[in-house]
């Protein structure tokens, strides 16, 4: 259910002034637009400075970005890999902490019927500024890229769609596995809806 946003703002300060996490359920805390970006930003086993998060998230205030990182960090789901003193300051390196950033089952039957809509839309908002990001590169050539969407109709019962998840499941796993080095990162999106 990972990657399904509900956007939920529920950062609070307290009487000091600090922003604090409030009790937030996994989905109010990872289906929020910019943390989901956040969270994408990590996935493929990186790890990232706010600086270099703010080069990847150009669009997403200073300000917005350090305080997401906070709520993710605060709450589990980013931890610090890292920590060097730069110029006086402490520079964290985070690393996201791929258990911690995803929305179960159980807690995913709460969510409402609006709620799931609203998630839906942002997440498929949030895959075309992916795209969008891509075309703005200028040089685009989706074969050369081997960039590609598609969609395929599948006859299953729901014993055979579980044994094809868990067979995709055990592909990706080794894919995941290979160290980023000459390899470039991509992003791989997965969704299975009913069809009638």
């Amino acid at each position: 259910m990972a990657g399904t946003i509900l956007d939920s703002d529920t950062d609070v300060n307290d009487e000091n002034g600090w922003s604090g996490v409030t009790q937030m359920t996994s989905a109010e805390l990872l289906l929020h637009p910019v943390r989901l970006r956040i969270v994408q930003a990590f996935l493929g086993d990186r790890h990232l400075t706010t600086g270099q998060l703010r080069e990847l998230l150009p669009d997403v205030a200073t300000a917005t970005l350090y305080r997401q990182v906070a709520t993710l960090a605060e709450a589990g789901v980013l931890e610090v890999a890292e920590e060097r003193r730069v110029r006086g300051a402490a520079e964290r390196t985070y690393r996201l902490r791929t258990e911690a950033a995803s929305v179960g089952p159980e807690e995913a039957a709460e969510l409402t019927v609006d709620q799931h809509r609203t998630a839906f839309t942002t997440f498929v908002a949030g895959l075309l500024g992916e795209f969008d990001r891509y075309l703005d590169r200028g040089d685009v050539d989706l074969g050369r890229d081997l960039v590609g969407y598609r969609q395929v109709a599948l006859h299953l019962t729901d014993e055979e769609l579980l044994e094809l998840i868990g067979e995709l499941g055990e592909v990706f796993s080794r894919r995941m596995a290979l160290p980023p080095e000459g390899r470039r990162r991509r992003l791989l999106t997965t969704m299975v809806l009913p069809a009638d």
